[in-house]
């Protein structure tokens, strides 16, 4: 049974990578390792926004962080036309929310009550 030439070369080029890789070949690559510091305290920043009218889908949130305390307001406009607003700081003893709402209801609005 005759082996291709190139199955050959295959086989031998592999296995002079995995020799290479492991310290065998005269061009041994260091790779720099990343540090990562798990005992930091947490800080982070984030928000997104969607306004989608076809939809009506019209939210947005922002949060930070920073060590133990995390702060944030989200939006989002209600099925029945008026704008909900959720504030809240959350840390070592729970959260607390504040909500407040701006504009007035609309009779008939997209999934409004009507009873």
């Amino acid at each position: 049974m005759t082996v291709p030439i190139f199955v050959l070369a295959l086989v031998l080029a592999s296995a002079l990578s995995v020799y290479g890789q492991f310290g065998g070949g005269h061009n041994e690559h260091h790779h720099l390792e990343e540090y990562i510091d798990y005992k930091a305290p947490p800080h982070y920043h984030w928000d997104y926004a969607v306004h989608d009218l076809k939809h009506h889908d019209i939210k947005s949130q922002h949060e930070t962080r920073d060590h133990d305390q995390t702060k944030g307001v989200y939006t989002l406009l209600q099925p029945d036309g008026r704008k909900r607003i959720v504030e809240y700081v959350a840390g070592k003893h729970g959260v607390d929310y504040k909500v407040r709402y701006e504009g007035h209801s609309e009779h008939g609005g997209i999934g409004s009550y009507s009873g």
